[in-house]
Parts: structure tokens; C-alpha cells; sequence
């Protein structure tokens, strides 16, 4: 009897096209589903394929060669748990569980603790690119035991997606424990902001100057052949370019404005407030997903609030549409500059060693963020693989420079025609505060000192003061 080289568990669409993206390259698959009808239907849409059906967990187990190796293909949280709870009796120790899922990475964590104390291996691999790059190709972000690595490397390389650069597999050894799922977790966190940045990027050409999904749809593709060129922006142009059968109108204009999140942009914010790693485009881009939530408040003080702003922009309309381009690229250098940032501070606090120039590398293709500009943050950390910050990169540095006056020039029209620019606006913030050699903060521990006895520092001499605010009666 054929033994099958991995077991896919869990049968919705990216373990389904996972599943086919092992079988594609040479590796013999037993897939199992909760739902045994679920798994029954998709092996018989793809006869001859080198699946092996099982139907119970015992079923699969058995299936496997050893030592075992599955892949959990299921919905994070408890899901994950019951599986593994599910396997463990069945399995020997050395067998190998690999959660592919968008799991919280200290869940991760505590897997990976438990499961080492029972003598099992277990890794944390972040998967990125959707239902097409979980067939084709997508980024993989691995995490726990460098020996662990080492028996998949191989397998995991060969479904991974290829670096049109240079054809290196985007899948690399990224740390222990829950590694694989932090950098993923940041991964979609940047993606949260990338998404917002587009989106208020949208908002101001289609507001302050009129543009129609057609003109926006020729906009976008014109801005995907340049510095822009990204999987988002090819997909946000050929959004427009959509047109709904039933009414003859661009279906993207008949898309109700809520925008709902799974919760890893909401885990990267929380995370680093833990850590202190400032990241407010990401944050922004989560406030503003929470805001488009409170749909019928905003329809009713839209009615309430006025906006005391001009309703159109006045000036040169194609100097706009190319001040904004520059506006969105400089700010997603902000964004991944952040980014960035929190994973190096991550690394060292999580004793991850992760090397970011890696990172940057695995992402050039197959996950959402996949785009040109990520082959400029890979040669910054090459340059520099202690970098402390995107910013500071000579390169990049100046790229933003250049782009300083457009990009202040959207954020100032965006506020002055009433237009919310919550991304564009604290990404500029961000690097106008990270720029300052002096902020106001001094007189924030003044406060803190005045009522509540905190103390300060001093910047003409050593040491922890305490002041007397109050001014001296005469």
C-alpha cells in the first residue's frame, strides 16, 4: 500500500489547494475533513491525483510514512487545539504537526512548549497568498526547531512561490516557537495598512477630483508599472474595472463600506503596545476597518456633522493624481519602516533571531504584499543588516525625501476638502516624529511629575528630579 508523504487536514479552499499544490509537485497526499463529504467531493473532482482519502483521523494517521508529517488546515483557536488533542493519542513521538492556519503566535507558543514536553515536534508555519498562491505558490513564514526545518525545507520549498528576481524560494527558516506566526502576524498587519493606504488613496481621487471607476481603473494599472507595481494594486485596478451584470454599474460602487477584519491587525497593535514599537499606520488602517463597521451612526452624522470644506479639489488635476502616487509610496515606506521596526524589537525581546533582509525576501512573491518595493527593503537590509530603521536607509531615505512635498501636499488637501486620511496622515506623523530630534514630550513628564510625582530627567545634567510646579506665593 502507498504510504502518503504529508497529511492535509482540513478541507476548505486553502487546504484543498494546498493539498493539490504538494500532489503537483511529487508528494503523495492523505487528506481528511471533519465533514467526511467535504473531503469525498474534492477527491473525486481530481481523479488521478496521488490523494489518499481518509476518514477518520486514525485512517490517516495510518496512511502516513514515518515519521508522520500533517498539516493542520483549520480555523485558529480552539479548532487547532481539538485537532491536535484529536492526533496526539494516535501518533509516535518524533511525528511532526504543522499548524498552517492564521494562528495567534502565542498559541503558537504554548503549542510548542506542550507538545516538546510529550516528545512531539511541532512548527508554526504562516502561510500568505491566498486561495490562488495556496495552489501555485505561496510565501510561507516557518517557525520552531531548526532540525524540524531541515525535514521540510525540501517539501516546503518545492509548494513555495519563486522570487521572479531570482528565482529563490520564498520560504526561509525563520526562528523557535512561534516565530513563523509573529512574522506572519506583522505580515498582516502591514497588509491592513498597505490596504487603507490604497483605499484613502482611492477616496481622494474619487472625491476630490471626480474620477470614475473607469479613470481610477486607468489610474492604477498606469500606477502598476512603476514603483507602485504590487499584487494590490493590480488588483485594486482591475476592481474597478469590474462591471456588476445585474445593473450596468461598476461593482465596486455597489459594495457596502464596512470593511470587516479577522483580528491579526487588531493582534499586531495589541502586540506592540506590549513591546513599544510605534506603528500607527497599522493601527490607523485597524481604526478605520472599526469606524466603516458603524455603518447607520456615520450615515446619521453625516446628516448632523458638518464639514465646513470645499467640496472639490481646485488645482492642477493630473499634478493631484501624481502628488498622490508619491504620497502612497512614501507612506508605505512609513508603514514598512514600522513594520520592520516591531519585528527587530520582536526578535530581541522573543530571542527570535530573525534577520530581517530574509523577511523581506520571502515576501517578494506569493503573499499579498508581494511587490516590487520589497526587493528595495531586501537590498536595505543586505546593506545594512543591523538597520535600526527602513528610514534610515540611504536609498529609501531619499526616496521619501524627494516625495516629502506631495506627500504633505495630499495629507493638507485630504484635511482641507473634509476627506479622512487617517493612514496617509499618521504615516507622515510618524516620520515627521521619528525625524525630530526634540519633541514635546518634555512637557508631558512636566504633567506627570506636577500631578502625580513621577519624576524627570534632565538635559543638562544626570540624575532623577522631582519639581515643586506650583508657582511661589508672594
Amino acid at each position: 500500500m502507498t504510504q502518503a508523504n504529508i497529511g492535509v487536514i482540513g478541507m476548505a479552499v486553502m487546504g484543498q489547494n494546498l493539498a493539490l499544490n504538494f500532489e503537483r509537485n511529487g508528494y503523495t497526499v492523505a487528506v481528511y475533513n471533519r465533514t467526511t463529504s467535504t473531503m469525498e467531493t474534492f477527491v473525486a473532482e481530481h481523479p488521478g491525483k496521488k490523494l489518499i482519502p481518509c476518514r477518520t483521523l486514525e485512517e490517516l494517521v495510518a496512511a502516513l510514512e514515518r515519521p508522520r508529517q500533517i498539516l493542520i488546515m483549520v480555523q485558529a483557536g480552539r479548532a487547532v487545539d481539538s485537532v491536535i488533542q484529536g492526533l496526539l493519542p494516535l501518533l509516535e513521538p518524533g511525528d511532526l504537526i504543522m499548524d498552517g492556519g492564521n494562528s495567534y503566535y502565542r498559541d503558537t507558543e504554548r503549542r510548542s512548549e506542550e507538545l516538546r514536553a510529550k516528545g512531539f515536534a511541532f512548527m508554526g508555519v504562516g502561510v500568505s497568498g491566498g486561495e490562488e498562491g495556496a495552489l501555485w505558490g505561496p510565501s510561507i513564514m516557518p517557525g520552531g526547531s531548526r532540525e524540524t526545518w531541515h525535514r521540510v525545507q525540501k517539501m516546503l520549498e518545492d509548494i513555495s512561490a519563486k522570487a521572479p528576481e531570482d528565482g529563490k524560494p520564498c520560504v526561509v527558516y525563520l526562528g523557535p516557537r512561534g516565530a513563523g506566526h509573529y512574522v506572519k502576524m506583522v505580515h498582516n498587519g502591514i497588509e491592513y495598512g498597505d490596504m487603507e493606504l490604497i483605499a484613502e488613496a482611492y477616496d481622494i481621487l474619487q472625491h476630490a477630483l471626480g474620477l470614475d471607476a473607469a479613470e481610477l481603473a486607468d489610474v492604477f494599472e498606469e500606477w502598476n508599472q512603476g514603483e507602485l507595481d504590487s499584487f494590490l494594486i493590480e488588483i485594486t485596478a482591475k476592481i474597478f474595472r469590474r462591471i456588476d451584470e445585474e445593473t450596468g454599474k461598476p461593482l465596486v460602487d455597489l459594495v457596502l463600506d464596512k470593511a470587516a477584519q479577522k483580528g491579526t491587525g487588531k493582534w499586531t497593535g495589541q502586540d506592540a503596545m506590549d513591546l513599544g514599537a510605534p506603528i500607527p499606520t497599522i493601527n490607523a488602517a485597524v481604526v478605520a476597518r472599526i469606524i466603516s463597521s458603524m455603518k447607520d451612526e456615520r450615515v446619521a452624522a453625516s446628516k448632523a456633522l458638518p464639514a465646513h470644506a470645499q467640496a472639490r479639489y481646485s488645482g492642477d488635476r493630473r499634478g493631484l493624481i501624481d502628488a498622490v502616487r508619491q504620497a502612497l509610496y512614501a507612506s508605505k515606506i512609513s508603514a514598512y519602516a514600522q513594520g520592520m521596526a516591531m519585528l527587530r524589537m520582536a526578535s530581541d525581546e522573543y530571542d527570535y533571531g530573525l534577520k530581517l533582509g530574509e523577511v523581506a525576501s520571502i515576501w517578494r512573491a506569493g503573499c499579498i504584499i508581494r511587490a516590487r518595493f520589497l526587493n528595495r527593503i531586501t537590498e536595505a537590509f543586505v546593506r545594512n543588516p543591523a538597520l535600526p530603521n527602513l528610514l534610515l536607509d540611504d536609498h529609501l531615505g531619499q526616496a521619501v525625501a524627494e516625495r516629502l512635498p506631495a506627500w504633505r501636499h495630499v495629507v493638507q488637501t485630504g484635511i482641507e476638502l473634509g476627506i479622512p486620511v487617517l493612514a496617509f496622515g499618521v504615516s507622515l506623523a510618524y516620520y515627521d516624529s521619528y525625524r525630530s530630534a526634540r519633541l514635546p514630550a518634555n512637557l508631558i513628564q512636566a504633567q506627570r511629575d506636577f500631578f502625580g510625582a513621577h519624576t524627570y530627567e534632565r538635559v543638562d545634567k544626570p540624575g532623577v528630579f522631582h519639581s515643586d510646579w506650583e508657582p511661589a506665593q508672594a
